[in-house]
C-alpha cells in the first residue's frame, strides 16, 4: 500500500508538471522528439503524430482546469521552424538500486540546424542530481544533425561524485567479497557520424574515462578484501584511481518510427573503441559494442506490441580497468531486477523481451512485462559465456506525460536470483 501510495503522489507531481510546461514541449505536429536521456547511443528520429494514443495527462489536466487556449500556430509551413529553439527546464525524479531516489533539475531544448522537411531535429539534454545516497550526478548529452543530415555528432559528458557496490566477476560471482567502492567520474564521449543512406551513419570518435578518489565506502577492511581490489593489484593498475583514453569507429541503423517509444521498426549499432595507455590510460586494450532492438506491434494500433533486445560487449584484446569491464545496468537500464554493477566480466551477451500494453483505450494509462537474462565470461576467474545465467523478471506501470512524443513516466520492478530486486521510477522505456 506504501508503494501504491507513492506511486499515485509522484504521477500527480508529474502531471501538474506536465501541465505547467507542456506548451513548452510541444514541437510541429509533422515531427516530434526528444532526446532519451539512458540511451545515449540512440539516434532521435522524427516521429509522426500517431492516431494512438489519443489522450496524455495535460489532456487530463486541462479538463480539470480549463484554460484559454493559445493563440493557433501555423504548423503547415515547416520551413518557418528553421533555427527555432523549443526550450524546457523541470525538476526530475528517479530511482534505482545504485543511487535509490534522486532528485534535481533537466533541462531540453530542441532545434532544427536546416530544412525541418529534409533534417532531423537536434537536441541537447542536461541535467543535475542528488541521490538519497548521497551521490552528486550531472550530465550533458547531445545529438545534433546538420543541414540536410550531412553529419550527426553525438556526445555523452557525465561529472559525477558517486559510489557503487563492487563483485567478483562472472555470471556466479556471489556476494563474498563485495564492497562499496566511493570516487570521482569524469567521462568525454565525442563521435562524429556521416550519412550514408537515409537511416544509415557511419562515424568516429574519441573516449575518455577517469575515475579518481576511489576509496573504500564503508570500511577500509573490506575494501582491501574486496573483488574490486584484488582484479586491481593482480593487473598492476593504481587503487586509487583509474583511466581510460582512446577513440571508435562505429556503425549505426535506426528505422524505428520513434526513437522515444517505438511501436515497430529496427535499431542497430556496433562500435569499436580502443584505448592507448600512450594517451593517458591505465593499459592498451580494445572493445567492442553490438546493440540490436525490433519492435513488433501486435494490433492495428500498435497498442500492444512486443520489443525484443540483444546486446554485446566483449574487451577483445588487453586488460581493461575494473570499473570499465562490460557490465550490466551499466550505461543503459539493462538488467532490470539487478543493482548496476552486480555481474561484470571481460565477456558478456544480454538478451531482454518486453510485452507492452495498454490499460486504457486513450493510451494514458499501460502496462509492461519483461524477462531477461544474461550471461558473462571473465578470463580472471575461469567462468566461460554461458556457463552460468543471471535471469530475472519483472513488470512495469507507465503514465503518458506526453501522446505526441509517446513519453512515459515509468515505474519498474524487477526481481532477479539470490533474492536480488529493484524499484526503478523515471522518464522513457528501457529500451
Amino acid at each position: 500500500m506504501r508503494v501504491c501510495r507513492c506511486f499515485s503522489y509522484l504521477c500527480a507531481a508529474a502531471l501538474t508538471l506536465c501541465a505547467e510546461t507542456g506548451h513548452a514541449m510541444e514541437l510541429p505536429q509533422a515531427q516530434v522528439q526528444i532526446q532519451d536521456a539512458d540511451h545515449p547511443d540512440a539516434t532521435p528520429v522524427p516521429a509522426v503524430v500517431p492516431t494512438w494514443p489519443t489522450t496524455d495527462v495535460i489532456d487530463l489536466w486541462h479538463k480539470v482546469r480549463p484554460q484559454q487556449p493559445p493563440p493557433e500556430q501555423d504548423t503547415k509551413a515547416p520551413e518557418t521552424e528553421q533555427g527555432k529553439r523549443f526550450f524546457v527546464i523541470a525538476p526530475s525524479i528517479g530511482s534505482r538500486p545504485t543511487t535509490g531516489l534522486t532528485l534535481g533539475i533537466n533541462g531540453n531544448m530542441a532545434f532544427y540546424q536546416g530544412d525541418p522537411s529534409t533534417t532531423h531535429i537536434s537536441t541537447m539534454v542536461g541535467g543535475f542530481r542528488v541521490s538519497q545516497k548521497k551521490q552528486v550526478l550531472s550530465n550533458i548529452r547531445f545529438s545534433v544533425f546538420t543541414d540536410d543530415d550531412h553529419w550527426f555528432l553525438q556526445g555523452d559528458n557525465r561529472l559525477n561524485w558517486t559510489s557503487l557496490n563492487t563483485y567478483a566477476l562472472g555470471s556466479d560471482a556471489g556476494t563474498l567479497g563485495a564492497a562499496n567502492v566511493k570516487y570521482n567520474f569524469v567521462r568525454l564521449y565525442e563521435t562524429a557520424y556521416r550519412t550514408v543512406k537515409p537511416g544509415l551513419f557511419i562515424g568516429g570518435g574519441v573516449n575518455i574515462n577517469v575515475r579518481s578518489n576511489i576509496r573504500p565506502g564503508d570500511t577500509q577492511a573490506g575494501f582491501n578484501n574486496s573483488a574490486y581490489a584484488s582484479y586491481t593489484a593482480w593487473n598492476g593498475f593504481a587503487l586509487d584511481k583509474q583511466a581510460s583514453t582512446g577513440g571508435n569507429v562505429g556503425l549505426l541503423f535506426d528505422t524505428r518510427d520513434n526513437s522515444i517509444n517505438a511501436t515497430h521498426g529496427w535499431f542497430a549499432s556496433t562500435a569499436y573503441r580502443t584505448f592507448f595507455a600512450a594517451l593517458g590510460g591505465d593499459s592498451t586494450w580494445q572493445e567492442l559494442s553490438v546493440d540490436v532492438r525490433t519492435y513488433r506491434p501486435l494490433n492495428r494500433t500498435a497498442s500492444q506490441r512486443v520489443a525484443f533486445w540483444f546486446m554485446s560487449d566483449m574487451v577483445t584484446g588487453g586488460v581493461a580497468p575494473y570499473f570499465d569491464l562490460p557490465t550490466t545496468g551499466g550505461d543503459v537500464r539493462s538488467g532490470r531486477g539487478y543493482a548496476e554493477g552486480r555481474y561484470r566480466g571481460e565477456h558478456l551477451m544480454y538478451g531482454e523481451v518486453e510485452y507492452r500494453g495498454s490499460l486504457t483505450p486513450s493510451g494514458v494509462l499501460g502496462f509492461v512485462a519483461f524477462v531477461n537474462s544474461s550471461t558473462i565470461g571473465s578470463v580472471e576467474t575461469g567462468t566461460r559465456l554461458f556457463e552460468d545465467y543471471s535471469p530475472a523478471g519483472g513488470v512495469g506501470l507507465r503514465v503518458l506525460l506526453n501522446k505526441r512524443s509517446r513519453t512515459n513516466f515509468a515505474t519498474d520492478w524487477g526481481w532477479g536470483k539470490d533474492g536480488s530486486r529493484g524499484f526503478y521510477l523515471g522518464i522513457q522505456e528501457a529500451f
